[in-house]
């Protein structure tokens, strides 16, 4: 490594163990601070005390991935302006995401004490194969997208330090895996507060010095018309570096994937679980937009004026796009305060994942279907009415949470030694078969009251299956991406059973869901 690549690395490092410092401390702190609440609705939902930008910028962390600052950008660089207008719809998501589901969700969690998604799904639907199938379904496609984060964070280290991948990946999953695991949600979402402000400003000076770079909008525009025609056009075209068939169709599903869609992702539609009152929520509404236009808007515009910065090369592999510009355009300084923005949103989406993956499967699985029957020398469960565990559950829980988080981050760096190519697509497919699965169970039953467990459960088959069966023969009738028609297949299973259904809600489903 030269100077400059030891000087990134040393900013990069640094930045990465004061995030897990900060969130580790803060974790503990509250933990005193909220000791009556006891482990499980600290370590899993932070007390509940959430703020309004502290809201916002934990939903826009975990939402922004390492897709949204390298995979994308680099396709807008091949691309032109058509992956901008694919990126565009997410400026509203933050606030679809707490307008449709936050305040419902935010309140049926506390009277039911749920810190989990599953928890939801289980007092909604009173089904244990609905809980069983969503936490599968959710741990599945959590793996699949942290294998892109990580290989994300250990692409990027390795591109601006010449370090090996493998060095590189484990660096960045030690630190992950490590603070995720001892801090808990309120160090997740303490970091994923700093990432916001640091993925914000990261997005201004990428933006800055690529203009820069290319010799001012005129000379970047001139040069784009001459070499990759077509670039600012929306739909089918001939790029540099190929073509791209972003068709109608395909690009109006993309905005369904991308935007309406986000209604189904359990790891966002989880933070409605934990803002303090509405007045935070109201805040972090209007904060979430602002924040995500900036990053949404300036990334993926930076990205299609960054054509001119890079070669054949380059263009061949887009995630290595912006840190090939960051790295040669860019000074030390600003280089180094850059590039710990994507890396921020990779640890913020990691993160987020890994705490909600690890409390479905100990807590939604292990304690409530396993422990609860057979193991009880091992993880005792109380026996009131209300199925909360008990104190002496809650300290065993604690390890056991711990060490689960860790296992679970290791199997991902072990499956993202070997990943396939490109980032966008992996964490796409990822999403879209997070909302197939999530999608109807979450809005029906927070707003139908004659869904019900079989609806549900039809509608994460129906969605699920044809959402997969789509993409892997690659058929899409009119450009449509197959999010769509899994949706559609999902919303018709879903409705189609419950109208069936003629049985009155449970009395207490009713008091406590609606």
């Amino acid at each position: 490594m030269n100077g400059n690549q030891i000087a990134i690395l040393g900013i990069l490092v640094g930045y990465m163990a004061l995030n897990a410092i900060i969130g580790v401390w803060m974790s503990h702190v509250s933990a005193k601070e909220n000791a009556a609440s006891g482990f499980i609705q600290n370590y899993f939902v932070g007390g509940r005390t959430m703020g309004g930008v502290v809201l916002a910028m934990t939903l826009i962390a975990t939402y922004t991935s390492a897709s949204s600052f390298l995979g994308g950008p680099g396709l807008a660089a091949s691309w032109g302006l058509t992956q901008s207008w694919v990126a565009v719809i997410q400026i509203g998501t933050a606030f679809l995401t707490l307008g449709v589901i936050g305040k419902k969700l935010g309140i049926i969690s506390r009277r039911i004490k749920a810190v989990t998604i599953s928890d939801y799904l289980k007092a909604r639907y009173k089904s244990p194969a609905v809980v069983i199938l969503c936490s599968i379904m959710l741990v599945v496609f959590f793996i699949t997208q942290m294998i892109a984060q990580f290989k994300g964070g250990a692409t990027l280290i390795q591109t601006v330090t010449g370090l090996p991948y493998m060095t590189a990946l484990i660096l960045f999953s030690a630190i992950v895996i490590i603070y995720t695991s001892f801090g808990g949600f309120k160090a997740v979402v303490i970091t994923d507060t700093i990432q916001g402000f640091i993925m914000a400003c990261g997005t201004f000076l990428l933006l800055f010095f690529v203009i820069r770079a290319g010799g001012g909008m005129e000379s970047i525009i001139e040069f784009n018309n001459a070499n990759n025609p077509g670039w600012d056009l929306i739909g089918k075209g001939e790029f540099g570096a190929g073509i791209a068939s972003l068709q109608p169709g395909y690009l109006i599903s993309f905005w369904v994937l991308v935007g309406v869609g986000v209604l189904g992702l359990p790891q966002t539609a989880v933070r409605s679980m934990g803002f303090k009152d509405t007045e935070s929520l109201h805040k972090a509404m209007i904060w979430g937009t602002v924040v995500v236009g900036i990053l949404m808007i300036g990334m993926h515009f930076a990205g299609a004026m960054a054509f001119p910065l890079v070669g054949e090369e380059q263009l061949a592999n887009t995630d290595s796009i912006i840190p090939y510009v960051v790295s040669k355009y860019m000074p030390v300084w600003a280089a180094g305060l850059f590039l710990a923005a994507p890396l921020a949103a990779v640890m913020s989406t990691v993160d987020s994942l890994l705490i909600l993956a690890s409390a479905t499967i100990l807590k939604d699985l292990y304690v409530t279907y396993i422990a609860k029957k057979n193991v009880a020398n091992i993880v005792e469960a109380d026996e009131s009415e209300d199925e909360t565990v008990s104190d002496s559950t809650e300290k065993k829980l604690k390890y056991w949470t711990f060490a689960l988080t860790i296992v679970l981050g290791l199997i991902v760096f072990m499956l993202a030694m070997n990943p396939p190519s490109i980032l966008v697509w992996i964490n796409l497919f990822a999403m879209g078969g997070l909302e197939a699965t999530f999608f109807w169970p979450l809005i029906g039953g927070l707003y139908w009251k004659r869904g019900n467990a079989a609806a549900c459960i039809a509608s994460i088959i129906c969605g699920v299956g044809t959402f997969v069966f789509f993409n892997q023969v690659k058929i899409a009738p009119f450009g449509i991406h197959e999010i769509v028609l899994g949706l559609i297949a999902g919303g018709i299973a879903y409705f189609a059973v419950g109208m069936m259904n003629k049985t009155p809600l449970d009395q207490d489903v009713l008091e406590n869901c609606f």
